[in-house]
């Protein structure tokens, strides 16, 4: 596997109407990506992704609630009241027919790699692998985002400027397919999280890098940072503490013939493109659909 490790800011998903994260230079790092309303004008509350209460509960494998909040995210950036983190993001959804396959890889890799977690769940994987229906309710059967600007901070009355011109920007997106081909290990700038990410490398390319390209227009039009010169769009799965890639990156090359279908010159999985949504504080708005 030719996996090339790419920088990118801080993932923090449980943002509230007053968390920020501050603008960064543009460089060639890449970014994590987080996590839709009836009518235009009103958001509708984000769908945050906790595993079903019953599958926690009801076998001797089950959850303990402060288990699970061992491996929150350390904010990086002040509470500064009045402004909002800006977020724009396609949607992705794993088909239920890839997840048995995805859910064996990765129970591959948490007997080989220590303390990994869910992305934004932030449960240990090791406990998840103990029920495969919680492995593939929790860590696979939940929304994924392949980002498609940087998570930035803006003032209030920036709002319905950037919520009006990324609709119309982006009003009528084509159906497109998305093609998931590569594994690869992201590390954030701080160099405190390393990232499992599966990589868009072919199909969907072109369109994702146009939309990205529209985003970075409406960026500049309200003076925030514009995205990475070299984009890679991705949705991680699981993370590390601290710069692990080198091990994460030997692991998965050592256990991806092991997987059986699936190898690193392989299609992992495929999905439609069905819309960009965007998230402004604590609320979820739906740019547009197809």
């Amino acid at each position: 596997m030719e996996a090339l490790i790419a920088n990118y800011g801080d993932d923090d998903s449980s943002s509230s109407e007053t968390d920020i994260s501050p603008p960064s230079t543009p460089n060639t790092r890449h970014k994590l990506t987080f996590e839709e309303s009836e009518s235009k004008s009103e958001p509708e509350p984000v769908r945050l992704p906790p595993p079903p209460l019953s599958l926690l509960n009801n076998s001797s494998n089950s959850l303990d609630y402060m288990e699970i909040g061992q491996g929150s995210r350390v904010r990086n950036f002040p509470h500064i009241e009045g402004n909002y983190a800006l977020h724009v993001f396609i949607p992705v959804s794993i088909p239920p027919t890839s997840m048995k396959n995805l859910a064996l890889f990765l129970k591959r890799i948490a007997k080989v790699v220590p303390d990994l977690h869910v992305v934004d769940v932030d449960i240990p994987l090791s406990i998840l692998c103990k029920d495969d229906q919680k492995l593939e309710q929790v860590a696979l059967g939940r929304e994924f985002h392949i980002s498609l600007g940087r998570t930035v901070p803006i003032r209030v009355h920036q709002i319905d400027s950037i919520l009006a011109m990324l609709r119309h920007k982006l009003s009528s997106p084509k159906q497109y397919w998305i093609d998931f081909d590569k594994w690869d290990v992201f590390v954030n700038d701080e160099q405190t999280r390393s990232f499992l990410a599966m990589e868009v490398v072919a199909g969907g390319l072109a369109e994702v890098a146009k939309q990205i390209q529209s985003v970075n227009e409406i960026y500049r039009f309200h003076n925030l940072p514009e995205f990475y010169e070299d984009p890679r769009p991705h949705i991680s799965l699981i993370w590390a503490s601290g710069n692990v890639s080198d091990l994460l990156k030997k692991r998965v090359m050592e256990n991806l013939s092991a997987a059986g279908t699936m190898s690193q010159n392989r299609r992992i999985f495929t999905c439609k493109f069905k819309g960009i949504k965007c998230r402004i504080g604590n609320k979820q708005y739906k740019i547009c659909n197809v």
